[in-house]
């Protein structure tokens, strides 16, 4: 069948009335926004959010006619806001598998011949494996202190006095006490004994 000029003119008008935004792209177990705008004379049509990789042959995910409603259906939403001309998607619990081609569609009812198709933008949608995080803060620990019984404390004891003892002896100032002074001190000592023992004894008894 063909078209008038007014009609051709028409639908042309309508195809080029509806835009979005190219591409979106969210992260696997979140959520992302598509907003497409359409045309004042589509504001009482029925907009519709569909999947495929061509407009012609796309399966029909959430659709809703009228202002201020919002139509869900499973994780996918759609909610018309007719006082700006805007039409909202909503897509939550993202998947990888979400990933792919998308249209913004919008619903017409004046032509019937092999022409006819409903407006549509293409939305290229794109989700990625969700960002990992670091923890860069160590968490809180009770220090743990060993257990001391009566008898590790008697051994630490011997040990630590041994060990003093044991420092005492290298250190050169004992051994210069112990192998010089000391035995001079005890020849002094003797000879002084000696001397007194000497000057008791009788002078008779010396011969």
């Amino acid at each position: 069948m063909w078209l008038g000029p007014g009609l051709l003119l028409l639908c042309l008008r309508g195809c080029f009335s509806l835009t979005g935004p190219g591409s979106v792209s969210g992260y696997v177990g979140g959520s992302l926004h598509v907003q497409c705008q359409y045309g004042e004379s589509y504001k009482d049509h029925v907009k519709y959010w569909c999947r495929g990789p061509h407009d012609t042959e796309c399966e029909t995910l959430v659709e809703i006619k009228g202002n201020g409603e919002e139509k869900k259906n499973g994780r996918v939403s759609i909610r018309d806001h007719a006082e700006n001309f805007t039409v909202t998607v909503t897509m939550e619990d993202l998947s990888l598998d979400d990933a792919g081609s998308y249209w913004c569609k919008i619903q017409t009812f004046f032509i019937w011949d092999s022409w006819s198709r409903d407006p549509a933008v293409l939305v290229k949608v794109h989700v990625f494996p969700a960002p990992t995080t670091v923890e860069t803060t160590l968490p809180a620990t009770t220090p743990i202190l060993p257990l001391v019984n009566a008898g590790y404390l008697r051994v630490s004891f011997i040990e630590v006095f041994l060990l003093q003892v044991w420092s005492l002896l290298s250190s050169i100032h004992f051994q210069v006490l112990v192998f010089l002074k000391l035995p001079l001190l005890l020849s002094m000592l003797c000879a002084v004994f000696w001397v007194n023992r000497l000057q008791k004894i009788p002078e008779g008894n010396l011969e």
